[in-house]
């Protein structure tokens, strides 16, 4: 369905499309209790997501120090991968999907969709790591070898190419000002049907692009440094994350 011209929706009339909202969140929504049986689990999951949460941002500190790139920067590192109440909000969106699928502009639907893409893809990976971290507090030593030994290279691949969709999608969505009206004029219906928090978690993605004033070079910076990271560790080369190496200089761009 088109509104002002702007397709709305997940293309929803081509076959096998209907429905991927929602089998995207039945899988996030089971992830969350992938260590329900085994506490100690559950706590080295959360200590894991947290240190790497300080990691990404600790890695990105120069773009966060850039009033150009901050709000990006925390919108990925502190909001798309660790922020709010996951459980309060998976359980509004499993209520509310498909009103959603039929609301949102297409292209924003498709950030959002990415989103959850990419959170499933991270927590099985962070499952996997659990399993086979080695004891004691957290390190970069440990975590490194926690990251080579549950393997899947491809798929780390995957999670750092989904940052770089994600963050095309909302890039495009700002680019058109008629996309951006109709996300805004969302907001009343979403909040109506249950899920505005969802809805201000996407326009504060879309804020945050809007902010840059185009996004290509935070996306390969963010593609670069993570890829190259990626490949220390699975090298097993110390310092993988350089943080021991001359500290990067802001761009003032």
């Amino acid at each position: 369905m088109k509104i002002l011209g702007v397709e709305v929706g997940d293309e929803r009339h081509k076959p096998g499309r209907r429905g991927e909202l929602g089998r995207l969140l039945e899988r996030n929504a089971a992830l969350r209790d992938v260590y329900a049986d085994s506490p100690e689990s559950r706590r080295r999951l959360e200590a894991l997501q947290k240190w790497q949460t300080k990691r990404l941002l600790r890695s990105h500190a120069d773009l966060r120090a850039n009033p150009r790139y901050r709000m990006a920067v925390e919108f990925f590192f502190k909001e798309l991968y660790s922020g709010g109440d996951p459980r309060a909000r998976d359980r509004d969106l499993q209520r509310v999907h498909h009103v959603m699928e039929r609301l949102l502009p297409a292209e924003a639907l498709r950030a959002l969709m990415l989103a959850i893409e990419l959170e499933v893809l991270s927590q099985e990976l962070d499952a996997d790591v659990v399993r086979v971290l080695p004891s004691g507090p957290l390190t970069v030593g440990r975590y490194a070898e926690g990251y080579r030994s549950a393997g899947r290279p491809a798929d780390r691949g995957r999670q750092i190419e989904l940052l770089g969709e994600i963050g095309r999608y909302l890039d495009r969505v700002v680019r058109k000002p008629i996309i951006r009206t109709l996300v805004r004029f969302a907001r009343g219906p979403a909040h109506a049907a249950g899920f505005g928090s969802m809805q201000e978690f996407l326009e504060r993605g879309l804020d945050a692009f809007e902010a840059m004033h185009g996004a290509d070079e935070f996306i390969a910076i963010l593609r670069d440094r993570e890829t190259r990271a990626m490949q220390r560790m699975f090298a097993g080369t110390p310092d993988p994350f350089e943080f021991d190496s001359t500290p990067r200089t802001p761009s003032r761009k």
